[in-house]
């Protein structure tokens, strides 16, 4: 087992750091690393650092933050070191300020030594005294001593438990597997050491399930505390005590929860209450089909962000042009829409390309990225585009667990299952092609058949316009906006270009209005998204509805109709296809035009923040 002094040495160890935001001390630890010839590409790393803290913070409490990633930027694995006297703000998970930092760069081929790394590393803060000696200490020596008394105490086996005294078991498990799993167990040890209790502990982390609890000692057990905020395989303890509680429960309070373990507190297991808990827990648990939305919307990302911001740029500085919409005519100008109208195009086979390579790893990325291509050319939208991820991604995983001859092995992930995962999803995606286009055809006809002016319009291309954020829903309800302008019927447009804008700026709205309830990464898109709104760019809003598809889109499409029903109740009217503030010239009614997005806007952003928890990260 690698010792983290093995990796942490005295030249790449900081103690003086000086820096006031997060980026600051990023940057400053990489520089450490980089300087002293530990890394392939300084660039390269920051980015797989940064993707990193897109997922969730690695902020953790107590003054801590770990920062780390596993990429082949990385030239010999290494723990860099440093301290901000002051500390900053970093999104740790007590909302306090972080002081210590523990850098990792583990080589691509690490093989999760740096999670075990990480995991020790966390554990250490839980003993008394090992703060303190960080945050006194005047030379990199003394940080080096301060890790290697820590490692003396390590103990490298688990004790085997005597099934002749009493003893409980306990299983630990949070979202991501890295940092709480391993406080939580170390906590529960370490209490049950301190009140002299047997006390063995599973650990089901992302490095798998470790010091698995046997069938005679769940036999034998008085009691099972489960400390887990995701599902856990239960069925084994069918008919045992248990006492289900979260990850923070198990850090904060162990011996409170050994006290009732051995008390006999608890329900048996797979009665009527216990069952509903664990469907209750299953349906909260964020990975599966949750874990593999994000990959690919974490990928898609940065291309709503570049393609919206180039978009947005190049039309504000352009201006709007009655009856043609965006007048976009400078050479520089139209090169920069055609770079924003290119990185859009790429944004849904991305999405579906990360969905499928989450599911299936390599072998699922090509299928995905095709199903992501053919959801645009269909018009199917990000949503077509998430299904065809999860088909490209499952089918991958199919054909990869064929049994072939030894002989096809080495070409199944570069050429068979790529291959015929391609097949599949051609066939789905031809197949739901035909009813999306009739979908589609059918509600033109409807929209073409009511009154124009009409609310109940209004309120139906609203609904329309924030559905999917431009896809093919959202593109028949603008085209029949457009269309109307064309045919001297600006009042349609005037509900469609408040509808418009809602959505973004709602969602950036939110994440200011409730930070805590957000990732980091979600309030950086959340800024992002504010500046889009304002251009009319829709799409601005897509990465949080497809993160959390269940509160986003009913809260945004609700403020969207709300927005709208005001515009045709206030005869808001708007002479360019286009929408959002930039729009503002060229509407009547603007007074009206102006009170309708705010509304709009209020409404989504309250109604999205009350449906959504604080965002929980371990």
């Amino acid at each position: 087992m690698i010792k983290i002094t093995d990796l942490l040495k005295e030249d790449i160890i900081n103690l003086d750091i000086i820096a006031n935001t997060k980026e600051e001390l990023l940057d400053s630890m990489i520089e450490i690393l980089d300087k002293n010839g530990r890394l392939n590409s300084k660039e390269e790393y920051k980015n797989a650092i940064l993707t990193r803290e897109e997922q969730s913070s690695t902020g953790l409490e107590d003054g801590l933050a770990i920062p780390h990633a596993k990429t082949s930027a990385v030239k010999i694995p290494s723990i860099a070191f440093g301290r901000v006297k002051n500390g900053i703000e970093y999104g740790a998970m007590d909302d306090e300020k972080s002081y210590l930092f523990f850098m990792i760069a583990a080589p691509e081929n690490a093989n999760d030594e740096h999670i075990e790394t990480l995991t020790r590393l966390t554990t250490y803060f839980l003993n008394d005294g090992f703060k303190e000696k960080l945050m006194k200490a005047n030379t990199s020596k003394d940080i080096i001593k301060a890790i290697q008394y820590e490692e003396v105490k390590i103990q490298k086996e688990e004790k085997s438990l005597n099934l002749d005294e009493d003893f409980i078991l306990a299983v630990t498990a949070c979202p991501v597997g890295i940092a709480h799993t391993y406080m939580a167990a170390d906590s529960l040890k370490n209490a049950g050491k301190d009140m002299g209790i047997n006390i063995k502990v599973e650990t089901n982390g992302s490095v798998g399930v470790k010091n698995q609890l046997q069938e005679e000692e769940i036999k034998k057990a008085k009691c099972i505390i489960i400390a887990a905020d995701k599902s856990v395989e239960m069925p084994r303890f069918k008919g045992k005590k248990i006492i289900q509680v979260s990850v923070k429960e198990a850090i904060k309070n162990p011996k409170k929860l050994i006290e009732r373990a051995m008390l006999g507190e608890g329900e048996i297991h797979n009665s009527f209450e216990s069952h509903k808990k664990d469907v209750e827990s299953l349906k909260k648990e964020k990975t599966g089909i949750y874990k593999h939305l994000m990959n690919g919307v974490s990928h898609m990302l940065p291309l709503v962000v570049v393609g919206g911001v180039l978009i947005a740029l190049s039309i504000a500085l352009s201006g709007i042009k009655v009856g043609a919409g965006a007048d976009v005519s400078n050479p520089l100008l139209v090169k920069m829409l055609n770079l924003g109208v290119e990185a859009f195009g790429l944004m849904v086979p991305i999405l579906a390309g990360y969905i499928a390579y989450s599911i299936a790893d390599r072998p699922g990325l090509a299928p995905g990225l095709i199903g992501g291509a053919l959801s645009n050319t269909l018009g199917a939208g990000f949503l077509g585009g998430i299904l065809a991820g999860f088909i490209a991604g499952y089918a991958a995983k199919w054909v990869k667990s064929w049994k072939v001859p030894a002989q096809l092995m080495p070409i199944m992930p570069i050429f068979i299952i790529p291959l015929v995962s391609s097949l599949i999803v051609g066939v789905a995606m031809g197949i739901i092609g035909l009813p999306i286009k009739g979908i589609m055809d059918a509600m033109t006809t409807g929209l073409q058949s009511m009154e124009e002016g009409s609310i109940v319009l209004a309120v139906i291309l609203g609904l329309m316009i924030a559905f999917d954020m431009g896809g093919p829903v959202n593109k028949v309800a603008f085209l029949f906006g457009a269309a109307m302008i064309q045919q001297g019927v600006p009042q349609v447009m005037g509900p469609i270009a408040v509808a418009i804008c809602v959505p973004p700026i709602s969602m950036g709205l939110a994440t200011l209005l409730s930070p805590k309830k957000y990732s980091d990464g979600e309030r950086e898109s959340g800024k992002a998204a504010l500046a889009m709104g304002m251009i009319g760019i829709t799409e601005g809003a897509i990465p949080f509805a497809a993160a959390d598809p269940l509160r986003v889109i009913p809260s945004i499409m609700t403020g969207s109709a709300v927005g709208a029903a005001i515009a045709a109740f206030g005869k808001v009217a708007d002479h360019a296809p286009h929408g959002g503030p930039i729009v503002l010239p060229v509407v009547d009614n603007k007074i009206m035009f102006v009170i309708a997005i705010l509304v709009g806007v209020t409404v989504s952003a309250l109604m999205v923040n009350m449906l959504k928890k604080e965002n929980v990260r371990a």
